[in-house]
């Protein structure tokens, strides 16, 4: 059963992941994540050094690395040929307000 700690966390995450209280590894990997997404180029050196420095090891920085370049890949993928989500795939909570309308990423 969900806890109301679970809901505030689930809510802040589908909102804002940086104003979730997450454990400092989890923040440092969300933040290479959404870097890396957003602006691949900019990335450098000292963003694996972070990762490093949160406690990840070479294979969990390769998995988070490889992780983001796949769902980046698969989104590419599916915008290049026009794929609509199903409406439940944008549902991320149910805190979602019921006039919510699909939308593309």
């Amino acid at each position: 059963m969900k806890t109301e700690q679970q809901d505030k966390l689930l809510s802040a995450m589908a909102s804002d992941f940086t104003k979730a209280e997450l454990k400092a590894a989890d923040e440092a990997m969300l933040g290479y994540a959404v870097k890396l997404t957003r602006s691949p180029g900019d990335m450098v050196k000292k963003d694996v050094e972070a990762l490093r420095a949160a406690g990840f090891d070479e294979r969990a920085i390769h998995d988070i690395c490889a992780i983001t370049a796949y769902f980046a890949f698969v989104n590419r993928i599916a915008d290049g040929l026009g794929v609509e989500l199903e409406e439940l795939a944008f549902k991320v909570t149910e805190h979602e307000p019921p006039h919510a309308k699909p939308r593309r990423r």
